[in-house]
């Protein structure tokens, strides 16, 4: 048997150099194009980056009007995202409230987020049988919930940003037995 005499070896990384707005544009070239994002989450990834490594441009750092030209070129489309992302979690099951509180959380104006909130909001149904379906609560569940299985469904209901009376029709109704659809 062979013993190595493995030293660690010390690597002493260099810290990248700070960024100019040659690099702060690459920088965000690459993140659009990797991610489909908002203006305001564009903007928190290059805020980020400058004070991690540091400005050592001449003039200075001006991320806005980068996150600006970068919209104005269409790389950047807040109502599109508002209405990509909408679309993603109502699949998913989520309701309205949740959604909406997604989209502000990603940065998403009132006025961006127009249609998406409309969607939401004609998905409703749908995406409340999504997430009953996914849970299995309601109609897809084996049996019927105690009192506090059912205060547990309504709340998985709510946290998913339904609203209490629509979650009511799903948690209520009997294994088998779907609720009549909302018109």
């Amino acid at each position: 048997m062979m013993v190595h005499n493995a030293r660690p070896v010390m690597t002493s990384k260099r810290p990248p150099p700070p960024l100019d707005e040659d690099a702060l544009r690459e920088l965000a070239l690459r993140y659009v194009g990797r991610f489909a994002t908002s203006r305001g989450k564009l903007l928190a990834y290059l805020a980020r980056k400058l004070r991690e490594r540091g400005w050592g441009g001449e003039a200075p750092a001006d991320p806005e009007a980068l996150v600006a030209r970068f919209a104005e070129l269409g790389y950047v489309d807040d109502s599109g995202f508002a209405l990509m992302k909408s679309a993603a979690l109502g699949r998913r099951g989520y309701g309205a409230r949740r959604i909406t509180e997604t989209l502000r959380a990603a940065g998403i104006g009132e006025a961006d987020r127009g249609a998406a909130d409309a969607q939401a909001q004609a998905d409703r149904w749908a995406a409340a049988d999504r997430f009953a379906r996914r849970k299995r609560i309601g109609p897809y569940a084996m049996q019927a919930p105690d009192p506090k299985g059912r205060e547990k469904a309504i709340a998985a209901f709510l946290r998913a940003g339904h609203d209490y009376a629509l979650a009511r029709r799903w948690v209520d109704a009997a294994p088998g037995d779907f609720p009549d659809a909302e018109d």
